[in-house]
């Protein structure tokens, strides 16, 4: 008796101690999809607006990092220690980012596909990305024109963002697939995990930062900056920028991370 008692203490410790299995982690990601996809749209659009504006606090942090390190091989590493800084903000307040959840909110269309979810589907991404990109637009103007921070921020900031019209808008896409995949893989992360939010947000984002991978909502910061600023058009925001990042979002973090994280377990439930 004493033995099985023993080995029925030894597997609960083993349980509470294992990491959940894939198809748990599915089911709950699965689930928070399902709650943002019955959220109305005026919570979806004041949280996105609020997540286009909280997401500026990463080129506020990275241009005043800029500012502030002196011109080295080495500094570019510590100024991407700045980019995390509006992903924390927002993800972890729990507000509405294009590629995040609504990355997430794929997964129960691909479990019980059907038109209506398909539809609910293209409500939140319309007004989560509308949103995100109006927040990000409106913060823009103001550090632009307003004088929100210091002029050696602001010139760091546009230092910063000047690394945007390097790009053609085909690396842009390119470069913004595996930014899509990362920042979807957050919420799984998130799930498989416990206690530990903040440094796998810290640290997947650093990861884009460092890298220099295109994320569409922080990168839409920098792009209207250099707009409004004058050192770029709208056209060039908006065509240059924003809709190869757009796309190339959507094929790393939906078609990508959120197809192959339901092609692991869909035989196992």
């Amino acid at each position: 008796m004493n033995n099985a008692h023993e080995d029925q203490a030894e597997r609960r410790e083993a349980e509470e101690r294992s990491a959940p299995p894939a198809r748990v982690v599915h089911a709950a990601v699965a689930e928070q999809g399902m709650d943002e996809l019955a959220r109305p749209v005026s919570s979806l659009f004041w949280s996105g607006f609020a997540a286009g504006i909280a997401i500026m606090a990463s080129l506020w942090t990275s241009g005043t990092l800029h500012h502030m390190l002196p011109r080295a091989a080495w500094a570019e590493s510590v100024v991407a220690l700045g980019y995390p800084a509006g992903f924390l903000i927002v993800i972890l307040g729990r507000l509405q980012l294009f590629t995040e959840h609504t990355a997430v909110a794929v997964l129960p269309i691909i479990r019980t596909p059907s038109m209506a979810a398909f539809g609910r589907l293209m409500r939140l991404w319309v007004t989560v990305l509308s949103a995100n990109l109006l927040g990000a637009a409106t913060v823009s103007a103001g550090v632009a024109f307003a004088a929100i921070q210091s002029p050696e921020v602001l010139r760091g900031m546009l230092d910063v963002s000047m690394k945007l019209l390097d790009r053609s808008p085909v690396q842009t896409l390119l470069q913004a697939i595996p930014a899509g995949f990362l920042i979807a893989s957050i919420a799984w992360i998130r799930s498989a995990t416990e206690g530990s939010g903040f440094w796998v947000v810290f640290a997947v984002t650093y990861i884009i930062g460092l890298s220099g991978f295109a994320h569409v909502i922080a990168g839409t910061t920098e792009a209207f900056l250099l707009a409004w600023h004058g050192d770029a058009s709208i056209g060039w925001a908006v065509g240059g920028f924003i809709l190869p990042a757009l796309l190339g979002n959507i094929v790393g973090g939906t078609g990508l991370f959120a197809v192959l994280a339901h092609a692991q377990v869909k035989n196992e439930r």
